[in-house]
């Protein structure tokens, strides 16, 4: 259908930016059910037109998606998805994999120049960031002043400082002791005197001793500089994947988040393409990739391997899913930020029990949501097991997309198609609200100030309760929530000295305190929040500790931007949250070491010590080893807890300090108000903000630019390189496709219990000094200094293997105590996972792994099945999966067996020393059940967890790499 349906001012600027284009109505097939359908739904039934070939797409997907009341949790449909998005983590071995497709298929005598994306794809190197600097070499810089246009900043010595003007870089100005102008604190982002209420446009950074334009702050600079020493190999072979590939576009790094970069500058709500204009849809390599179905555009994370294939051009399958209406209605508290709200949420629908199905908003409630609101909301999908949080774009949609993306004309046009296709919402108009499979009401006033912690996010805990909670968790016996301190050993406290000043630790001290602001903290209002209740408390006296591993993180220069215009960020420099780079950091365990008198201290103690951050994982030991006890907090709620020292206060009945008066301040004397904030919100983040931001990314970083690649259509491997390495997927490639093999007398190389996640299989954060990857970091002659984290090796299989299953809280039974251990069963001895798992390999063996609920739980990491897969890992049998893991598993050739309702290894009397035989069948159907015979003669039933022909096609073939490898030598 053309564009002449649309009216003609709009069909006028088409044909003339564009030339002409077409699109795909689903109204004209004149049936009903279509505006019945969720919004989400009708993206995939678009979509499945579209796309519709009749081999990858076929008219049942068309029909099946149409009928979804009827279909829903039957039919399996496959879905083309108009981009994807990589971060570097997760896509540095999707490019490694793609380049090792190169070589094997060249090895063949097929050109390698076939192996390219087909769909669209977006790599955005943001993981690399690690914390090596923080806090200012000047701990107390003079305070910043609200006094009018021309006053003077005292220095320390109280001279008034001259004024001057400088081209840029440091100040021009000098302190006594320190040399070439002022250092890092003393020369970055301080006022200009004006008051913060005035908007400050392109103001530069002022040095507050002599008030000369400097230079971003410094710590930021040698943050950034370290990142890309550290990482020269990886980056290389990115900028030879941006010049090798086609449809392929590299954001380098310091530039973004990747969910920034997606809600900033990729998305757009309606693509164009190949003559058509159609709705965006992503999936990535992330987890929360979800996040910008807050902005109407449907997206999802899938695997590594799973993102692959689709930008190899295979689709995506998925079962159709039930669609949960979740209805706001109700007035929000004044008091709840956009955190508490995702958090409610979150437990309210986790409670609900929607694993794997898609959320879609509506309702009164979402009138009261901004975008980033909505944007928030979404990215904790996750973190209740849903698939997808949608909202359909509306009018505050477009709002938020006239001041980022969109020119008006572009708006124009977006509006008039997603009405013409039925894709627009109106919240108020209980008419337009579509059938769902079912509805959960959510009372918005209900929502009061929450933390989530002390180690997974769904454990909220009510601010006022937070002290009692903490008491309570000490109290508990070791696990989800308890760390069983006895009552005697609770007052301890444990003076120790820094900075030749004694303080003293006990359980609940806050050590580390972190406010990011990307994914759940994208949101503008809780950063400036953060910013101006930092404002209040400097201007009352407070301070924060300096031993507090304090650091601000912000998702974009965006963020920055703001907080700086907004007169905010050198009261958070003042209490110690300084810009420390753009990454992500925290949350992926890249905090720098804690100083040594404050490990002392708390291990003298044996003492819970507390994190607190405003990210979005806080899973035991990931931040620091010796921090047991984290709390995901919103950004204003981390600057109060790291002023008060400790979460174990009552922040309603107790004060968070003393002034220099000594008088007390509470929370409720500092905390701004919700008008304020949304004050300062709309009249300082404006479009300008937006702008600058596109224009940096497009230019890229200067580093970045000069960085040399080969030219070649085979990437020159390094037999040298620690970081980049071809991984031996395809060593045993051949044409033919065996048919699927029984599993004999395996051998459990784990025998674990529930909630293993992820990070248990395959940590992200730093290499630990006595690891298997550790002594293979050695052999190659690298210091422990030079390790780097297993994030930034995941380009280098030998690596990521042995860095399988080496969390140091992956807790095994087959030993009985917490670590990187197992049993080499037929010796009895206890080893490295690896050492065990390559023993095993070298005498012919097949391993499995017993695991309990929830196996895989956590971030999408595809190095947890390829880890697996290279051990020899033929299957895992588990209570239950988390989906995404799941889809890797199948991806790389394991199977996940499901045991039988009812039944597990308890249930069983597994010991899990017996050795296993599972009996595959050659014609092997999705959700099949398979037989298990063991050796001590017990026979039990598990589920096949394949949920469809294209999971026994990729199981058939060994993975989703060898099947698309296969296809194109045909």
């Amino acid at each position: 259908i053309h564009l002449s349906s649309i009216k003609n001012s709009v069909k006028s600027f088409i044909l003339e930016q564009y030339e002409e284009r077409r699109y795909f109505n689903p109204q004209k097939l004149s049936d009903v059910r279509y505006e019945n359908l969720p919004f989400c739904m009708r993206v995939l039934l678009e979509s499945a037109i579209r796309k519709c070939d009749g081999f990858y797409i076929k008219t049942d997907d068309v029909s099946s998606i149409l009928d979804w009341q009827m279909q829903q949790n039957q039919a399996e449909v496959a879905f083309s998805p108009a981009r994807v998005l990589l971060q570097d983590f997760t896509g540095i071995p999707a490019m490694v994999d793609l380049a090792a497709m190169r070589d094997a298929l060249a090895k063949q005598g097929v050109d390698p120049n076939l192996v390219n994306p087909r769909c669209h794809t977006d790599l955005i190197v943001d993981h690399s960031l690690q914390i090596d600097y923080s806090k200012c070499a000047i701990q107390s810089p003079p305070t910043p002043t609200d006094e009018s246009h021309g006053a003077a900043v005292r220095s320390p010595a109280g001279r008034p400082s001259p004024r001057g003007s400088s081209s840029g870089g440091h100040c021009a100005g000098q302190r006594p002791g320190h040399r070439g102008g002022c250092s890092k604190a003393s020369c970055s982002d301080a006022p200009s005197g004006r008051s913060a209420a005035v908007q400050i446009e392109n103001t530069p950074l002022l040095c507050p001793f002599h008030l000369q334009p400097v230079s971003e702050p410094e710590t930021m600079i040698r943050n950034q500089e370290m990142e890309l020493i550290r990482n020269k190999e990886r980056l290389q072979f990115f900028k030879w994947c941006s010049k090798a590939f086609k449809n392929i576009n590299v954001v380098p790094p310091d530039i973004n988040t990747v969910h920034q970069v997606n809600l900033e500058y990729l998305c757009q709500v309606v693509q164009e393409g190949e003559g058509f204009i159609y709705p965006d849809s992503v999936v990535g390599t992330d987890s929360h990739t979800t996040m910008i179905n807050g902005l109407g555009i449907l997206g999802w994370g899938v695997g590594g391997i799973e993102s692959e294939a689709v930008m190899l051009g295979q689709p995506v399958s998925l079962t159709l899913p039930q669609v949960v209406g979740c209805k706001l209605v109700g007035t929000i508290n004044p008091l709840a930020t956009s955190i508490d709200i995702v958090l409610g949420i979150t437990k309210h629908l986790r409670q609900a029990g929607i694993g794997g199905k898609f959320v879609e908003f509506f309702g009164p409630g979402v009138q009261q949501l901004s975008a980033p609101d909505r944007t928030t909301i979404a990215n904790m999908c996750p973190e209740y097991n849903a698939t997808v949080s949608f909202f359909p774009v509306d009018d505050i949609t477009l709002q938020h997309f006239k001041h980022t993306i969109c020119s008006e004309e572009k708006l124009v046009v977006l509006e008039d198609y997603l009405k013409a296709i039925k894709l627009f919402k109106s919240y108020g108009d209980q008419s337009e609200d579509p059938q769902y499979s079912e509805v959960i009401e959510m009372n918005l006033s209900s929502i009061v100030p929450h933390v989530s912690g002390p180690k997974r996010p769904q454990d909220r805990v009510a601010v006022t309760c937070m002290k009692e909670d903490f008491i309570n968790c000490l109290n508990e016996k070791v696990g989800f929530k308890g760390f069983h301190v006895s009552k005697e050993k609770q007052a301890t406290q444990v003076p120790f000295l820094h900075e030749g000043a004694e303080y003293n630790l006990a359980h609940g001290s806050v050590v580390i305190a972190a406010v990011i602001s990307c994914t759940n903290n994208c949101n503008p209002s809780v950063m400036l929040a953060a910013g101006l209740l930092a404002k209040k408390a400097v201007e009352a006296g407070l301070t924060v500790k300096p031993y507090i591993r304090t650091s601000l993180v912000p998702g974009s220069g965006t963020v920055t931007h703001y907080l700086n215009t907004t007169g905010v960020l050198p009261y958070l420099r003042k209490l110690g949250f300084e810009v420390v780079g753009y990454g992500c950091a925290t949350c992926v365990g890249n905090t720098a070491p804690l100083p040594e008198s404050v490990v002392d201290a708390i291990k003298q103690g044996d003492l819970v010590a507390c994190g607190v951050l405003s990210g979005n994982r806080h899973l035991e030991g990931r931040l620091c080893d010796c921090v047991r006890a984290n709390y995901l907090a919103s950004p204003p709620l981390v600057v109060a807890y790291a002023i008060a020292g400790t979460v174990s206060i009552n922040l309603e009945t107790e004060p968070l300090g003393v002034n220099s008066e000594g008088k007390d301040v509470y929370l409720r004397d500092i905390w701004p108000s919700k008008e304020e904030v949304n004050h300062t919100e709309e009249n300082i983040v404006i479009a300008s903000m937006f702008k600058e931001l596109r224009s940096r990314m497009e230019k890229g970083s200067t580093f970045w630019n000069r960085i040399e690649s080969a030219e070649s259509a085979l990437f020159p491997w390094d037999p040298k390189s620690t970081y980049i390495r071809c991984p031996a997927f395809f060593s045993k490639l051949s044409k033919e496709v065996c048919a699927p093999q029984s599993i004999e007398g395996a051998y459990p190389l784990l025998f674990l219990g529930d909630k293993v996640t992820t990070d248990h299989i395959s940590p992200a954060g730093s290499i630990a000094r006595v690891s298997a990857a550790a002594r293979y970091l050695q052999s190659k002659r690298l210091t422990p200094r030079e390790f780097n984290s297993y994030g930034a090796r995941r380009g280098n299989d030998a690596v990521m293997t042995r860095g399988t299953f080496a969390s140091i809280k992956l807790q095994n039974r087959l030993i009985g105590k917490t670590g990187p251990k197992t049993l080499h069963i037929p010796s009895g001895q206890t080893l490295d996972v690896f050492e065990a798992a390559e023993r095993y390999q070298r005498d012919g063996v097949p391993l499995i792994i017993l695991a309990g609920k929830e196996y895989g739980s956590g971030s999408s990491r595809d190095w947890a099945a390829k880890g697996p897969y290279l051990m020899g890992v033929r299957a895992v049998i588990a209570e239950s999966f988390e989906k995404i893991h799941r889809n890797h598993l199948v991806g790389m050739g394991i199977a996940p067996l499901q045991f039988l309702p009812g039944q597990n290894a308890d249930s069983l009397e597994l010991c899990g020393k017996e050795r296993f035989t599972i009996n595959i069948p050659q014609e092997l159907m999705p959700r099949q059940q398979l037989t298990v015979q063991t050796s001590t003669g017990k026979s039990f039933s598990v589920m096949a967890l394949f949920e469809n022909d294209m999971d026994v096609a990729f199981f058939r073939h060994g993975g989703i790499l060898k099947y698309v490898a296969r296809s194109l030598l045909l």
